[in-house]
Order: C-alpha cells, then structure tokens, then sequence
C-alpha cells in the first residue's frame, strides 16, 4: 500500500496501526517511493528471504536522476504556447 508523506504525516497512527498489522507501507514523495513502513518483526524474515534468494536487492540503491537530458527552452511565455495550442 502506498501512501503520500503529507498523508503519512497527518495519519501516523493510523499508518503505525496498519503496519503493526501487518501490512506493508510504502512512503512516496511527490509519487516517487522513498521508504518502506514493515513490522519489526518482518525485518529478520526478509533478511532470511533475501539469504535464500527468493527476494533481492536493489542493483543502484541510490534514485534515478535526470541527468544527461537537456532542459527544453521556451522562446516566449509558456502561457501564450498553452493559448496557441487551446485555438
């Protein structure tokens, strides 16, 4: 189950009560995941998992970037693009 970091803020008890029952809870930011909520108690059964090779590790811990792309320029005001598109 996902959920947004300004949802979690503002119901962490209730996200706390899911995942003490069990459920998993990915933490997005602005859609992007950024952690994961589990149980104490499930941490030592992924680490056995992960042993056995039923689960793995990420390859690249870190996030994707955008790098190498170029930005697009716009050579007037956004808004009157938008305008001549709407025509």
């Amino acid at each position: 189950m996902d959920v947004a970091v300004s949802v979690l803020r503002a119901e962490l008890a209730d996200w706390i009560e899911r995942v003490r029952g069990g459920e998993e809870v990915v933490v997005t930011d602005r859609g992007t995941p950024v952690a994961r909520l589990i149980a104490v108690d499930a941490g030592p059964l992924l680490e056995q998992l992960t042993r056995q090779g039923v689960l793995g590790r990420p390859q690249r811990a870190a996030r994707p970037t955008a790098s190498g792309a170029s930005r697009a320029h716009a050579h007037r005001p956004v808004s009157e693009l938008v305008s001549d598109q709407r025509r």
